[in-house]
């Protein structure tokens, strides 16, 4: 619920704080005294327009900070919202802030976090909801009344129930749709196909061949250097005057004499025989690379062509030389498709047909449920129409199937609106188009009434919905007020002593007037004999009488 109000610098208001509590608030106030203010202000900081007008004169900045105590099921409905945003809430406490400049350029916050004025739109329209005289509200539109009336029924399970088989019927439809689909885009690029994959089974690459031949052309290119330094290190090492001749010798004179060097000798001729073990292999290695770059011109030509053949068919699929086996697969796959899917597609009709079954029935229980629901709720409303003066009102809610499978959704085939009559032997129409200002105000505070233990909204605010209204049916406006401050926070802004006097907490709203400045304020009216001077100024005028005050006291006790 709105547990503070603050305001500063919005038109006549200079600095108000209003701490509000539970059940229903009545604001009361003389004509001009700034009570239509006061929600301009809230509704600043939920997020309605702002307009520059709301500054007040003289003054930099206008700023409006709105603070809720949310309960644990308040709470629920607006949290997933701000954790999309990392608004983090704390002891469920909600914080909506708005500044306004004179230029029109305004900055929102919620929980000190700056917000698009959208966003603070939403989550205000989750905390708050305002009722004037001839403001549209949620009921007025049509698309809401199912929403509205699944609340009123609260079945969770059959609703729960619908959506699944809805999720699950679609899904089965999209994936017959979806092999119907590729059997037809198959068959239409089969010619395609089929020409594709032969040209890539005639190329026949394999994986790292790209690769591989790139490496074979750099050995080519380089092959004419390689082999002439092949030739002189074998000529270095190998031929008659070459390191291993030389080797050969000096092992031979020195062997010739190690037994006569007293073993002084030993760790050279060692030494000796292990370079000639790695000369010998040296030679050897050397040898056996000299037909490695002895290639020809037409070998070259071959590794080149075959490289361009690869790259060229790449570049023709759009793709690299490594993914043209993976492509021939693919295309393989694509070219099984174009044969007997008959039994695949019979498959999926089949379990498409359950699917679409078990969605029908889900939604036609749901229908069920919503039709009983409906009684209960025209039920309730009509009981509520005759006290509010409305007794040759005729309320219903027509319930409709939706044929078109087009239409249907997770939610069923329900077209849910609510209608009324205003007059005996009237026709039913849509409330928005039949009623006028002051029926309206009536009737949506008779549905409110009925569906208030299904709302989830924490604070309902009502704009003289007693606008030119009194004696027995301003009582019964106050008494069904009463009765839904006992669910929600109601705050109402009314003129008639009936109103106010049911009210659990008064507040009056009152301007003063010094020089060219005017300022509003707000003061908690807490006592009784507070109170009851208010109720009777209300009653009497400026000149409260003592009548006056006994009237209020009957309010009191009516209340």
């Amino acid at each position: 619920m709105l547990t503070t109000l603050t305001i500063r610098n919005v038109v006549l208001i200079e600095q108000v704080t209003l701490n509000l509590l539970d059940g229903l608030c009545a604001l009361t106030g003389e004509t001009g005294a700034g009570k239509s203010i006061l929600l301009d202000a809230l509704g600043l900081a939920l997020g309605m327009r702002a307009e520059a007008r709301l500054v007040r004169s003289g003054t930099d900045m206008a700023v409006v900070t709105a603070v809720f105590e949310c309960s644990d099921s308040a709470l629920a409905s607006v949290k997933p919202l701000l954790d999309e945003q990392g608004i983090e809430v704390e002891d469920g406490q909600i914080i909506l802030r708005r500044s306004l400049t004179p230029d029109g350029r305004s900055k929102a916050f919620i929980n000190d976090m700056p917000v698009s004025a959208g966003f603070l739109r939403g989550v205000g329209d989750l905390l708050v909801e305002i009722h004037g005289q001839f403001e549209t509200a949620t009921l007025l539109n049509q698309a809401t009344h199912r929403a509205v009336l699944d609340d009123f029924c609260a079945d969770a399970g059959a609703i729960e129930a619908c959506r699944n088989a809805y999720v699950t019927w679609k899904q089965a439809e999209e994936d017959r749709i979806a092999l119907m689909r590729d059997v037809a885009k198959a068959q239409e690029d089969e010619t395609f196909l089929r020409t594709m994959v032969e040209e890539l089974e005639t190329l026949s690459p394999y994986e790292g061949e790209e690769e591989e031949l790139s490496q074979k052309r750099a050995l080519m290119m380089h092959a004419e250097k390689l082999a002439g330094a092949l030739t002189t290190a074998l000529q270095g090492v190998g031929s008659d005057g070459g390191a291993l001749r030389g080797l050969y010798g000096a092992l031979n004179a020195l062997e010739a004499v190690q037994d006569k060097a007293e073993g002084r000798m030993d760790e050279a001729i060692a030494a000796l025989n292990r370079a000639n073990v790695e000369l010998d292999e040296a030679v050897a290695q050397l040898e056996s690379l000299s037909g490695d770059f002895d290639f020809d011109a037409g070998s070259q030509n071959a590794v080149e062509q075959r490289l361009f053949d690869l790259k060229a068919a790449a570049r023709k699929h759009h793709t690299t030389v490594d993914m043209l086996l993976p492509l021939k697969k693919e295309m393989e796959d694509k070219l099984a498709l174009i044969g007997d899917q008959s039994d695949k597609l019979a498959e999926l009709e089949k379990k498409e047909a359950v699917a679409k079954q078990d969605y029908i029935t889900a939604a036609a229980t749901l229908h069920t449920v919503r039709m009983d629901a409906a009684k209960r709720l025209d039920v309730g409303v009509m009981k509520e129409l005759p006290p509010l003066k409305l007794e040759r009102a005729r309320f219903q809610t027509t319930l409709t199937r939706i044929e078109d499978e087009r239409e249907w959704g997770q939610y069923g085939f329900t077209r849910a609106v609510f209608e009324i009559a205003t007059n005996a032997g009237s026709p039913m129409g849509p409330l928005s188009k039949i009623a006028s200002g002051g029926e309206m105000a009536r009737f949506m505070l008779a549905l409110k009434v009925v569906l208030a233990q299904s709302n989830t909204v924490p604070t309902m605010i009502f704009d003289e919905v007693d606008s030119g209204i009194g004696g027995a049916v301003a009582q019964a406006v106050g008494e069904r007020l009463q009765r839904l401050g006992g669910d929600v926070q109601v705050l109402v802004v009314t003129h008639s002593p009936q109103v106010a006097g049911r009210a659990h907490h008064h507040y009056t709203i009152h301007k003063t007037q010094s020089g060219e400045h005017a300022n509003t304020y707000v003061t908690p009216l807490e006592s009784k004999d507070e109170r009851r001077e208010e109720l009777a100024r209300m009653l009497s005028g400026a000149h409260i009488t003592d009548e006056a005050r006994a009237a209020a006291d009957k309010l009191f006790s009516v209340g």
